[in-house]
This record gives C-alpha cells, structure tokens and sequence, in this order.
C-alpha cells in the first residue's frame, strides 16, 4: 500500500492535470473545435475517475487520521480541496458556453430552416424543425 504522502502527491497530480484539462477544454469551446472538445471530456472523464479512486484509497488508508492532525497533510488536503473547487467552477463556465453555443446553433439552423420554405417545413418528434424537399412531390398515387 502507498504511503499516504504518496498518495497526497498523486492527488494533487490528479487535481493539476483536471484545471490543465478543464483550460483547454475552455480553449477548444472559444474555438469551436469539436473533435479537441470531445477529446477533452473523454480526458476528463478519466482524470475524474482517477481523482475518485485515489479519494477512495485515502478514505480507506491506515494512515487516514494523519490528513486530520499532520499540520503538512491539512495544508496538502486544504489545497487539494481548493483546486477541486476551481475545476467545478471552470467546469461550470465550460458547461454554459456550451449550452449557448448548442441554443446558438438550433436558433441558426432553424432560420435557415424557414428561409428555405415554411410549405416544405415539418416537425420531428423532439420538437425540432426539419425541412422536406419531397412534401407531397413524391406520391405515386
């Protein structure tokens, strides 16, 4: 079993390469670049997955009292909790120009939409607008 500095160093490894993660997310959103987007969550996603497992150890160590009385380990575990609290908030900005730019896109797609025709225009089943070239043109009968 790792030592709980080890654990401690690991962590805030895991909480750095998170913000850095969350940075370029933020970057490839300004840009608009979908695919360094995706690529960024799938990152994500891991990183996450390796900040919950290494919760997980420190939760469970021999030493887990140490992180409550080892002025060290509470200055370590202060900063820890400091960096998670700036990802959520990143996390949150990264989220809401999201959503802008999805709500931009559909508001854009369906102004073309009707520019096209609102006599071709029908509706999907979620809702959204769609235009058919074919409304009433391809009836064989």
């Amino acid at each position: 079993m790792s030592s709980i500095q080890q654990l401690i160093v690991q962590q805030q490894e895991n909480v750095r390469r998170l913000l850095e993660n969350l940075k370029a997310e933020q970057q490839a959103i300004v840009s608009r670049h979908s695919q360094h987007i995706a690529d960024c969550a799938k990152q994500k996603l891991a990183i996450i997955d390796n900040i919950k497992l290494v919760d997980y150890q420190l939760g469970h160590h021999a030493e887990t009292p140490l992180l409550k009385t080892d002025e060290q380990l509470i200055t370590a575990v202060a900063a820890i909790q400091a960096g998670i609290a700036e990802c959520n908030t990143l996390n949150e900005v990264n989220g809401e120009a999201l959503l802008r730019a999805q709500r931009t896109f559909h508001k854009l797609n369906n102004l073309l939409q009707q520019s096209r025709g609102k006599h071709q225009m029908t509706y999907n089943s979620e809702g959204q607008a769609t235009n058919t070239r074919t409304l009433g043109t391809d009836l064989i009968a």
